[in-house]
């Protein structure tokens, strides 16, 4: 199984923080992660939801010197931003974008010239996430930062990760479609949040049908929202977030099966099983 082997600039990624007395309150009544898990040497992998348990954001945070670190897409920053505002209400919370303060690496090790440095929570394959207020110098040469980021979305669609909005439809996948729980960003113990209700019940009481799923591409690869179908022509899913010959779909389950070759535009995609699917299914 493939792993992180070079320093990456992960430059699609921005940074949010949050101070103040109220600040782990606040974020504990949103999110579908316990706060309670938090601590400087634990960090937790969370998203909020719309009160109907849709993906709205997902994001690491950590906590340094009585600081929260939120790091979510860089593209969607300035949106998550506006929500946690809408909730802020009277809590003692100072909420900042610091988009332009700081810079998230990905590396095999941790940086110790790094603000915070963290494994990253999703897989060990992943290797560590840093938060540095500028580029490290010794950033690896001989790759462009595109060339970077590339190598790193191969590496997170071989591990059959999804990646944000790029794979969920905002305000309409479901977390547990997505994959959530499996990658650690859920807790079923926890209080109430925004959308507790629905993702609790879809737990115990209901038979998830669909799921995002890693693909291997056989042929040139199709755009985002490219239906895939069976060999009767019947839609079983659609293409989302992809590279070169990996990709991930979006799979109605009782239509499809792991390594079977499916139609997706010019090109047949067969969806498997990573090493972080439920053995119950």
């Amino acid at each position: 199984m493939p792993m992180l082997n070079d320093l990456t600039c992960l430059n699609d990624r921005a940074i949010l923080t949050l101070s103040g007395p109220d600040r782990k309150n606040f974020l504990q009544g949103l999110i579908t992660n316990d706060m309670g898990k938090l601590s400087s040497a634990a960090v937790i992998y969370a998203a909020l939801l719309t009160p109907q348990g849709k993906y709205l954001h997902d994001f690491f945070i950590c906590e340094k010197n009585e600081t929260l670190y939120l790091d979510g897409e860089r593209s969607r920053i300035a949106d998550l931003f506006r929500r946690l505002m809408m909730y802020k209400l009277r809590a003692d919370v100072s909420l900042v974008d610091a988009s332009e303060d700081y810079t998230v690496m990905a590396s095999p090790e941790p940086l110790v010239e790094g603000l915070v440095s963290y494994a990253d929570p999703r897989h060990s394959h992943l290797g560590y996430r840093t938060i540095m207020a500028a580029r490290p110098a010794n950033q690896q040469s001989g790759q462009q930062p595109d060339q970077q980021i590339n190598a790193y979305d191969d590496l997170r669609l071989s591990l059959g990760l999804p990646a944000g909005s790029r794979d969920f439809d905002v305000d309409k996948t479901l977390i547990l479609e997505g994959n959530m729980a499996e990658l650690g960003a859920v807790d079923f113990n926890k209080g109430c949040y925004v959308g507790q209700e629905v993702t609790a019940r879809m737990k115990y009481r209901a038979t998830l049908k669909k799921r995002l799923l890693p693909i291997d591409v056989d042929g040139p690869l199709p755009a985002r929202g490219t239906i895939i179908t069976n060999e009767g022509g019947k839609k079983i899913g659609d293409l989302r977030s992809g590279q070169g010959g990996r990709a991930m779909g979006y799979f109605r389950l009782a239509d499809m099966e792991f390594d079977q070759k499916y139609h997706c535009g010019e090109a047949q995609v067969s969806p498997w099983k990573p090493d972080w699917y439920p053995k119950s299914e």
